[in-house]
């Protein structure tokens, strides 16, 4: 399994920034295995929650070793505390950064297919609300949508609150995300909006699964718009276990997440420190 760190000038973000990759590209097949077929792979861009980097999947869950299982690569950028949405006033395009860009950047970079069926886009909490807005705004480029415990409505969170100066609650904070805050409903950072939106014009609507854990205080807002979403007919897995907003519970419910994904079977090899027999 390779692992890089990658850094490249974005233009969104008229900066550097750093992705971590994991890319299947180094599996021995077990003696009277077949060698892997050359094809291009299945491609995962996943998102951190807030305070977060690109570093966080890797260190918190075991998506290295799943990925390898399955033969999917999985792309990882830092989103800093961005929501994955753009700022054009400071040059924190972060929704045209995910939505196209890191798409565009890592093809060139690495043998990953372009078609659609083959591309998927996840998260957890920040980076789950970041999955489903900019999944469902760039919905041509992504079929699959994973989300965990996702932050679906910071925003009404802290319309009422102080400005306190700590991220989680301060008005001023989310008003540099999202702008006027009594004005997100119904924009296109409302997932909602987005939904009736792509329904109206005939979308073809990305698939969903999500899960949220039943101690996380964020599981209300999920079961909403899980449910939202089975009204309106669309393709919604939902489901729900014990667990909090923390790492423990993300690690247990990626292997799920994964199996629900369109991807290859596991096929016995070799890697470093592990005889896959199966």
């Amino acid at each position: 399994m390779a692992l890089l760190q990658v850094n490249f000038l974005a233009e969104s973000l008229m900066r550097t920034i750093t992705a971590q990759v994991i890319l299947p590209v180094d599996r021995i097949p077990m003696p009277g295995s077949p060698k892997p077929l050359q094809t291009p792979f299945k491609t995962l861009y996943l998102l951190h929650g807030i305070f977060g980097n690109y570093t966080d999947w890797v260190s918190g869950t075991g998506i290295q070793r799943w990925a390898e299982d399955r033969n999917l690569a999985v792309v990882m950028p830092s989103g800093d505390n961005s929501f994955y949405l753009d700022h054009a006033s400071g040059m924190d395009n972060y929704g045209a950064f995910v939505g196209e860009e890191l798409l565009d950047v890592t093809r060139r970079m690495f043998r990953l297919s372009d078609r659609r069926e083959d591309t998927f886009i996840g998260g957890l909490s920040m980076g789950g609300y970041g999955a489903i807005r900019n999944g469902l705004k760039y919905w041509r480029n992504y079929s699959r949508i994973v989300a965990f415990s996702s932050a679906l409505a910071f925003w009404d969170m802290v319309r009422e609150g102080e400005d306190d100066g700590f991220i989680l609650t301060d008005r001023q904070y989310a008003k540099s995300r999202f702008g006027a805050l009594d004005q997100v409903r119904g924009s296109d950072m409302d997932p909602y909006a987005l939904v009736k939106t792509l329904q109206a014009e005939n979308a073809d609507m990305p698939k969903f699964y999500l899960c949220c854990g039943t101690e996380d205080g964020l599981l209300a807002d999920n079961e909403k718009f899980a449910g939202y979403l089975r009204d309106r007919g669309v393709d919604v897995t939902f489901e729900t276990s014990p667990g909090a907003h923390e790492w423990l519970y993300w690690h247990r419910t990626l292997e799920r997440a994964l199996d629900w994904l369109p991807l290859d079977a596991a096929q016995g090899f070799i890697s470093s420190g592990n005889v896959r027999a199966e």
